[in-house]
């Protein structure tokens, strides 16, 4: 039990990862930007959230006008179902805040067992204005799971899901989104797009990579003060492999990559793996490997095993993806092309096994 409590408390704390403002900001300007009416008259659901406090909230929130966004509906999951479900180790990083405290509906008992809902849609406090002061503040009947009846009625009723998920149940909330076929921007950590879950959707072109590309990670606001990469005017941060994924279109998806011939590359690529050399062959599978992104080849016509943080930069004008190969098991409709030895079905070079590797091929009309 020890051990599962240490666990739980672990995922709490990998779970309780606070955006920033202007990272939400930069990456909404994206969907923005290739299409300024892409929230405008839609309901836009923020689960998993704590409204009160959330820069996700109150980024929408403040552009409600701007946007011209339908209804604004904001989710929070409670304390003690929290503590349930992480253990005694959990702890609730924030204090009560004082917008909840003041209002005439704040209760102390619900406010620790239920979650909460605030909605957005007109202005309540009478200054011509739609904004965070019109927030209109509740008690759900249940605790605020994603899951739960009363969350998937308000999912049911949105046009477009935003927020960062706990990390912990990406699959579970991916799924959930997916059911319902809603337009949605996430976020997650980068090794998701490996999953058996996600892939395939990636493959498929049902979502893909959002804007921000993937190098550095991202800095988020942490409560555990014995896990801070830096501190910045007094906020811990700290810096995680995460990504936005989305369903939504944004200019630079369709941005080609600007890429060298083989030829071209084996004289003058930067990269030590491929300069003067030749591109190898895989001892497993009929496909070369492209030990980073910018060595692709642009006059290859066969597969190519490229690094997942290729997906970040994929044009589907461009490339075709065909699979991937990132674990032991071979698995047909992964991989995608035919495993040529038995064995180990990851990569494989003169023996050794390589990195994960997202198969494609250039698309003949490109």
């Amino acid at each position: 039990m020890a051990n599962k409590n240490l666990s739980n408390a672990k995922n709490a704390k990998n779970d309780e990862f606070y955006t920033q403002y202007a990272d939400i900001e930069v990456e909404m300007n994206a969907y923005l930007d290739y299409n300024k009416d892409v929230f405008r008259g839609k309901t836009i659901l923020l689960p998993c959230d704590d409204p009160e406090w959330s820069n996700f909230t109150k980024y929408f929130a403040k552009n409600f006008e701007r946007l011209g966004i339908k209804k604004l509906i904001s989710t929070s999951y409670a304390l003690d179902s929290k503590k349930s479900k992480y253990g005694n180790e959990f702890q609730p990083y924030l204090p009560f805040v004082e917008f909840e405290k003041e209002n005439a509906k704040f209760n102390e008992e619900k406010t620790h067992s239920k979650g909460k809902i605030f909605i957005l849609e007109k202005d309540i406090n009478g200054d011509n204005k739609i904004n965070e002061n019109d927030l209109d503040f509740e008690y759900l009947e249940g605790d605020g799971d994603f899951r739960s009846d009363e969350v998937k009625l308000l999912r049911d009723e949105a046009d477009i899901i935003i927020t960062n998920p706990p990390f912990s149940l990406f699959r579970e909330f991916l799924a959930w989104i997916m059911e319902d076929k809603k337009q949605f921007v996430i976020m997650g950590n980068k090794n998701v797009v490996t999953y058996k879950e996600v892939f395939p959707l990636i493959k498929e072109n049902k979502i893909w990579s959002g804007a921000r590309e993937w190098s550095g990670g991202m800095w988020f606001k942490t409560m555990d003060e014995n896990d801070v990469d830096k501190v910045v005017d007094g906020t811990n941060l700290k810096n995680v492999a995460s990504i936005w994924l989305t369903n939504i279109e944004h200019g630079r998806r369709h941005k080609p990559l600007n890429l060298m011939t083989m030829e071209e590359n084996i004289r003058f690529s930067k990269h030590k793996e491929i300069n003067g050399k030749e591109y190898l062959k895989y001892d497993n599978y009929n496909a070369i490997e492209v030990p980073f992104t910018d060595a692709i080849p642009s006059d290859y016509k066969g597969v190519m095993g490229v690094p997942i943080s290729f997906l970040d930069k994929y044009c589907p004008e461009q490339f075709e993806i065909l699979g991937m190969s990132a674990s032991a098991g071979y698995n047909a409709e992964i991989v995608g092309i035919p495993l040529l030895l038995q064995g180990d079905g990851r990569p494989q070079l003169k023996g050794r096994t390589t990195y994960a590797r997202v198969l494609i091929r250039k698309l003949k009309k490109v």
